[in-house]
């Protein structure tokens, strides 16, 4: 068995990366296992909120981000049934003084990479690829974690272990802990596409509302690449849900110029929270704690501020400047913001992108009005900013 004095972090994922970063700047020794070869990069959340920013500053690493992504200030709420293109300046509905006014755009995966960048120069940092583990067996003292790795069974040995390892998180599950919640009814499908959208007056940020072809075009960074994400029917086999790729494009675009399609990632939607996010020496941060439909940002935001939380809480207790009971605070805390904001505002944004009733998504429209013309509408979105972060960790 090999000792690690330390934590063993799971999953190279953005909440992996950062909750390891954190930790290892703040002098622990941390190793990160990834049961993949190397970073993912499949289509996923590309955009970045001014409280993610914030914790990418906190980190060290705005800058580097900054010099990749594209930095947008607009948001467009489409109805092509009317006609109808709202655009809103999100920096109206921004906390006063906000130190990042604006969105930064650039896919998880680059994120990742730059975060790797900044591990590699620590000496108490490392990184494991094709590391899955496969059990894990928490005691007082510490976690045995049981993992195949390239050189076949191994048995690592560490002080915490904290499960980053998304939605289908193996050390959720291996220490027991359920998954409640719902899978929604339908599928989305994510892809990355070359198209001059920024031609027919789209901005970074667009929503498309519609019952049937509602969509998501969002552009990825500073090249001309966008990612566009629609709802299709879960039933149909995943080669059939690329096959009726162009179907969709065709109600989806605004015309009928040339398109390049760079990836696709059909995927399951779930709105589900484990019911603790601690038990004993292992924490969960991110999509292995709770997940919810990525309509809105609320699933990347939520994790990168579980991320911050739990790096805050943890390294203070290993450095026994706080008590163990901050952890279980974290444990509250996180798992009620998912409960009480998270999922609630990622389940109304759904709601409106695919709203049937004509009724309601004429009052969807007139809300997104108000947003851009009156200045306590404005400022009541600006609450939520405050409200995914919730409480500060008491430490």
């Amino acid at each position: 068995m090999e000792k690690i004095d330390g934590v063993i972090v799971v999953g190279a994922g953005p909440v992996g990366f950062l909750t390891a970063l954190g930790l290892a700047q703040a002098g622990i020794r941390v190793t990160l296992l990834e049961a993949e070869p190397g970073i993912n990069d499949a289509p996923r959340a590309a955009i970045y909120f001014p409280t993610t920013l914030d914790v990418l500053e906190q980190l060290g690493i705005l800058d580097d981000a900054n010099a990749i992504g594209l930095q947008s200030h607009t948001f467009c709420y489409r109805v092509p049934q009317s006609g109808t293109a709202i655009t809103v300046d999100v920096r109206t509905t921004m906390r006063p003084n906000e130190r990042h006014p604006y969105n930064l755009h650039f896919g998880q995966h680059i994120l990742a990479r730059l975060v790797l960048d900044h591990l590699r120069r620590l000496p108490n940092a490392e990184v494991r690829w094709s590391h899955r583990v496969v059990s894990v067996t928490p005691d007082a003292q510490g976690v045995t974690v049981g993992v195949q790795s390239p050189r076949g069974p191994e048995e690592l040995r560490a002080d915490w272990l904290v499960g980053a390892d998304g939605a289908r998180s193996a050390v959720r599950q291996l220490v027991g802990l359920p998954f409640e919640g719902h899978t929604w009814p339908d599928r989305f499908v994510a892809t990355n596409v070359r198209f001059d959208f920024a031609k027919y007056g789209y901005e970074p940020a667009n929503v498309v509302s519609d019952p049937v072809h509602w969509a998501v075009v969002a552009r990825l960074g500073r090249e001309n690449l966008w990612r566009v994400t629609y709802g299709e029917d879960a039933s149909l086999p995943e080669e059939e849900v690329r096959r009726r790729l162009p179907e969709h494009y065709a109600a989806i675009l605004p015309s009928r110029d040339p398109y390049e399609i760079v990836a696709v990632s059909p995927y399951r939607v779930h709105e589900r929270c484990a019911p603790t996010f601690r038990q004993g020496r292992v924490l969960l941060a991110g999509d292995a704690a709770h997940v919810c439909n990525p309509c809105g940002g609320m699933g990347l935001t939520t994790g990168v501020i579980d991320a911050m939380a739990l790096t805050q809480v943890l390294s203070a207790v290993i450095h026994g400047r706080a008590p163990e009971s901050v952890l279980d605070f974290y444990a509250r805390e996180r798992r009620r913001v998912y409960l009480e904001v998270s999922t609630v505002v990622a389940t109304e944004f759904k709601r409106r992108l695919s709203e049937k009733d004509p009724e309601r998504r004429k009052q969807d429209e007139e809300m997104f009005r108000r947003t851009v013309t009156d200045p306590q509408a404005a400022a009541g979105a600006s609450m939520l900013t405050v409200a995914i972060q919730g409480q500060p960790m008491p430490v």
